[in-house]
C-alpha cells in the first residue's frame, strides 16, 4: 500500500490474491502439460520429456502488480529454471518481501535470484552472455522493442535460442452503443479508468459514447470523479492515491496542461496536479473533439480517460476509427443492451484487444482469462523432446 500506492481493496486483489491464483494456476497448468504425452502403439513406449532452458532466464517486472512481479519468475522457476529477477525500482519492498516468502516456504538459494540494479545494466550483462536462454517481461513497448533487437544481434553468442515473452502496453478502449444502460457506462468507466489511479494496463484509456445518451454520462461522470476522495492509501476512504513516482507524474500533468491550452479538447473534470505532498493527480476527463487526439491515441498510465463524442448512428463506421486508432489494445469493451450489437462488436473488434469484455470494465478479468495468460506464460519456459522407445525384436 505505501510502497506503490494502492489503497487496500487495490492492494489485497493484488498482492494476496491474485499472487495466490497465479500460483495455484501455474501449477495446475504445469501439471496438465506434463500430463500431456503420445500415444504409445502395442510393442512401442513413446514419451515426451519436458526439460527447463538451456541457461537462465531474465523476469523483468513492472511496478503496478505486486502479483506480476511474483508470477513472472515463479512461472518459470516451476518450470525448472534458473531465474534472475529484475524488479521496477519502485517495486522493490513488496518484490523482496515475496522472495523472503519463497525462501520461508523453502525456495533453495540461488534458484531465483532477485537483484537490483537499472535496466541498461541488466541488460548489458544478461544479453551478452553465453547462457542467456529466455526473457520473461511485462513493461514498456519500446523497453522491448530494444530488448528483441538486442537479443537478436547477439544470437551468435547464445548456446541456443533464447525464448521472448513480453507484455507490453496499449491504447484500451470501451465502446458505447446507444442501446447501452447509461449507468453501466458511468460505473466501467469511473472505476476502469481510475481505480490505481489509472496505472493497470488494463485500464480504461479512451471511450467512444453515443450522441443520445452523452450529456448524460457527462453530467453523472462529472459528479462521480467530484466524489472521489483523494490522498494517503494509510486512509481507507481515499479512492484515488499518488501516482507511482515524479517522472510519472510530469509526464501525465505534460498531457492535461496541453489538453487544457488546446481547442481540439475540453477537460470535463479533474485536471489538477499537486506534487506538494506527494504526486497527486486528479482524475481526469477530456472530450477530444478530434477523434485522433494524442490522448485518444498515445498511453499515458495515469488517471486521465479521454472521450469521443460519436454519431449515435454511425455505430459499425466508429468500430472501425477504434480499431484503427491504436495499433494494439491490451484490453476492450463493448457496453450494449442490443445483442446484435455485442455480437458485430465482438467480430469486427476481433483483433482489437487481447481481453475483450461485454457489458463491463475493461479491468479486473474474470480466471479463465487468467488461464489463457498462465498458459502462455509457463509454456514458452520449457522445451519439449520426443522420444521413442522400441520394445521387443
Amino acid at each position: 500500500m505505501l510502497g506503490q500506492s494502492k489503497n487496500a481493496y487495490q492492494a489485497e486483489i493484488d498482492s494476496a490474491c491474485e499472487i495466490i491464483d497465479f500460483l495455484r494456476f501455474n501449477v495446475h497448468f504445469l501439471s496438465e502439460i506434463y500430463k500431456q504425452q503420445p500415444i504409445s502403439s502395442p510393442g512401442m513406449h513413446n514419451r515426451m520429456e519436458y526439460r527447463p532452458l538451456e541457461g537462465f532466464v531474465l523476469a523483468v517486472t513492472p511496478f503496478n502488480f505486486t502479483a506480476i512481479g511474483g508470477n513472472l519468475p515463479t512461472s518459470a522457476a516451476m518450470c525448472g529454471n534458473v531465474v534472475v529477477w529484475k524488479p521496477a525500482n519502485t517495486q522493490i519492498y513488496s518484490a523482496q518481501m515475496f522472495m523472503r516468502i519463497l525462501q520461508e516456504a523453502g525456495l533453495p538459494d540461488g534458484v531465483i535470484n532477485l537483484i537490483y540494479v537499472d535496466g541498461p545494466t541488466i541488460g548489458k550483462v544478461c544479453f551478452n552472455h553465453r547462457d542467456f536462454a529466455g526473457v520473461h517481461f511485462t513493461g514498456s513497448t519500446g523497453v522491448f522493442n530494444n530488448m528483441w533487437e538486442t537479443i537478436g544481434k547477439n544470437m551468435a553468442m547464445y548456446r541456443s535460442y533464447p525464448r521472448i515473452v513480453g507484455e507490453t502496453g496499449g491504447k484500451d478502449f470501451v465502446m458505447v452503443h446507444k442501446s447501452a444502460n447509461p449507468d453501466v457506462v458511468v460505473t466501467a468507466l469511473l472505476r476502469g479508468a481510475f481505480e490505481f489511479q489509472g496505472q493497470k494496463c488494463s485500464a480504461a484509456s479512451r471511450a467512444y459514447i453515443p450522441s443520445n445518451m452523452a450529456e448524460e454520462v457527462k453530467k453523472k461522470l462529472i459528479a462521480g470523479v467530484k466524489s472521489f476522495k483523494m490522498g494517503s492509501p494509510e486512509d481507507f476512504s481515499n479512492f484515488v492515491n499518488a501516482v507511482i513516482d515524479e517522472k510519472s507524474f510530469n509526464s501525465i500533468k505534460r498531457y492535461i496542461d496541453n489538453a487544457k491550452k488546446d481547442p481540439k479538447a475540453e477537460i470535463w473534470a479533474g485536471g489538477k496536479c499537486d506534487s506538494r505532498e506527494g504526486w497527486f493527480v486528479q482524475p481526469t476527463i477530456i472530450q477530444a473533439k478530434d477523434p485522433k487526439y494524442v490522448t485518444m491515441c498515445e498511453e499515458i498510465f495515469g488517471p486521465v480517460l479521454t472521450i469521443y463524442i460519436y454519431n449515435a448512428n454511425q455505430f459499425e463506421k466508429t468500430l472501425d476509427l477504434v480499431d484503427a486508432t491504436s495499433p494494439y489494445a491490451l484490453t476492450g469493451s463493448i457496453i450494449a443492451q442490443d445483442r446484435t450489437a455485442v455480437e458485430l462488436a465482438t467480430n469486427r473488434l476481433r483483433n482489437a484487444a487481447g481481453n475483450f469484455y461485454i457489458n463491463d470494465k475493461p479491468t479486473g478479468q474474470w480466471l479463465v482469462s487468467n488461464h489463457l495468460e498462465v498458459q502462455e506464460a509457463v509454456v514458452p519456459m520449457i522445451k519439449q523432446e520426443v522420444s521413442s522407445i522400441y520394445i521387443g525384436g
